[in-house]
């Protein structure tokens, strides 16, 4: 039994390092395709798709989460970084930017939070380069597996756009003063429900199952009924490291 423990510490050791090297991996495949604004484009090459493809598929097998559909690291904050063409997410982006020029509109960043059963997903565009706006998609999980989950859209919500005031040309400054104050004139009721953003109810409009194929403290991968890929990254602590700082400062 000694004998074991002795050759099986180097062993986990190995493997843990394996690990360690192949997430590495697969953030600078991200970075040698062009990112996040690449990939909505669609200015990945067929190339640096299989190469990220092929990271990924190594990082998979060394997974350390055995029940990922219950484990705390699933809950938090996340960005996408990969998505394929079964995402919703990207379904809307290549909507958008097929016929729009780069010039008119670009989306910049795309984020998820995971809490208690339920995601919020946020795509952030830029229009113009004047004018900031947002989609939040509200949808509802459900443990089907240690792997498996469902997932159902609750609600779709627009957001009111904003306008970066120092990238207005002078010209332009004062119609947006006075549109401004005519909006401040409106009955309250209606100003709030400018700021509130556009509601679009989606119960029942669609759902999709997938499973979780790795998850860590930083890095989750999930895969969609036809085996298509989404890799996100952590943007918040780890729920397991806020619990440890706590523990310590208290």
């Amino acid at each position: 039994m000694v004998k074991q423990a002795v050759q099986g510490a180097p062993a986990a050791y190995a493997k843990e390092m394996e690990r360690l090297s192949a997430k590495e991996s697969l953030l600078l495949a991200f970075k040698d395709s062009g990112g996040f604004e690449a990939l909505v484009t669609g200015k990945t090459t067929d190339m640096q798709r299989i190469d990220v493809n092929e990271m990924i598929i190594g990082l998979e097998r060394l997974t350390p989460t055995p029940r990922p559909t219950t484990s705390p690291f699933l809950e938090g904050r996340w960005n996408f970084e990969w998505f394929g063409s079964g995402n919703p997410g990207l379904l809307a982006a290549r909507l958008i930017f097929e016929r729009l020029p780069p010039t008119l509109a670009n989306l910049s960043k795309m984020d998820v939070v995971i809490k208690d059963g339920y995601t919020n997903i946020t795509a952030n565009m830029k229009l113009l380069n004047m004018v900031e706006s947002n989609f939040e998609l509200l949808t509802k999980f459900s443990v089907e597996g240690p792997m498996r989950m469902k997932e159902e859209y609750v609600e779709g919500t627009f957001g009111t756009p904003t306008i970066i005031e120092e990238t207005i040309p002078d010209q332009l400054k004062g119609a947006l003063g006075q549109a401004t104050g005519v909006i401040q004139q409106l009955p309250l009721p209606i100003r709030d429900a400018i700021s509130s953003g556009l509601k679009i109810p989606l119960s029942g409009t669609f759902q999709r199952l997938f499973m979780i194929s790795y998850l860590d403290e930083e890095i989750l991968i999930i895969r969609n009924t036809d085996g298509v890929a989404e890799v996100l990254t952590r943007l918040d602590v780890p729920p397991t490291l806020v619990d440890s700082l706590t523990d310590y400062e208290s």
